[in-house]
């Protein structure tokens, strides 16, 4: 246990002292609050209605989506776990650690857009905060996991950008944070079921304003808690501890298993 705080505390503060990281885990996503807090919403003043939450979800994808798959990647292709597979250092505790700090890391950035975005940039608060609290937590372990299986499968640093664009891109087009889900088209919002962010965004709408909704809250709650734990295990089964090694317990495919919850929301 000692080992595992250790090892925490250390990544917990290298994503402080990282310029990468920290770009990633609060430069970036905050700057662009900040941006879409100051012209979006003079340019659309419909956008403070969902100022708060969406840029929450924002923040959340930019720490975790964007920025954690590559240090997985580049550890593993410098020999790093393959140093910790000799020093007797479990899988699960490699894939857990990074999991862990940047749902922290992802938590900090999105404290700071629940406290700002009602007073500085006139959002409308909602009427519970802590649904706010709660479906942030497991929108940042949905996500962090799913950006640790993204690092485990991925072949090179080029195969994360693309997997992580395919999943972060969508979600601000689609995922109802820059246009409300209910203004999409039928079959469009059927394939955002697919996506982490339209879930969180329809239980934050659904729980915290009590707005009406597309989606189940209470489902898309089920659906993120089941996809972020199927992620996350198996980040772990499919890890693999060294890039010259190509001996795995499963295929890189078996990722796609991740996918059945959301699966499962596009046919309801």
């Amino acid at each position: 246990m000692t080992a595992f705080v250790q090892h925490f505390t250390f990544e917990f503060k290298t994503g402080l002292r990282n310029s990468t990281l920290l770009f990633m885990n609060y430069l970036f996503p905050l700057g662009v609050y900040a941006i879409m807090g100051l012209i979006m919403t003079q340019v659309n003043p419909f956008f403070v209605d969902s100022l708060l939450p969406a840029m929450i979800i924002f923040v959340i994808l930019g720490s975790t989506i964007l920025g954690l798959p590559s240090p997985l990647v580049e550890a593993r292709e410098a020999g790093v776990y393959r140093s910790f597979k000799i020093n007797g250092v479990p899988a699960a505790s490699i894939v857990a650690i990074p999991v862990l700090t940047t749902t922290f890391h992802a938590l900090i950035a999105a404290g700071i857009v629940a406290l700002t975005a009602v007073p500085v940039f006139g959002g409308v608060a909602p009427d519970r905060w802590w649904p706010i609290a709660g479906i942030a937590i497991l929108t940042a372990f949905t996500c962090s996991a799913t950006g640790a299986l993204i690092g485990v499968v991925s072949a090179n640093s080029r195969a994360t950008t693309l997997l992580s664009q395919l999943i972060f891109l969508p979600s601000m087009l689609i995922g109802g944070m820059m246009v409300p889900l209910n203004m999409l088209p039928e079959s469009v919002q059927r394939i955002a079921g697919l996506l982490p962010a339209a879930h969180a965004m329809q239980a934050f709408e659904g729980l915290a304003y009590g707005r009406a909704t597309i989606f189940t809250p209470t489902a898309s709650i089920l659906i993120l808690l089941t996809g972020g734990l199927l992620a996350f295990g198996l980040a772990i089964y499919l890890f693999n501890w060294d890039s010259r090694n190509q001996t795995r317990r499963g295929h890189p495919l078996l990722a796609l298993l991740a996918l059945a919850p959301y699966l499962v929301s596009m046919m309801l």
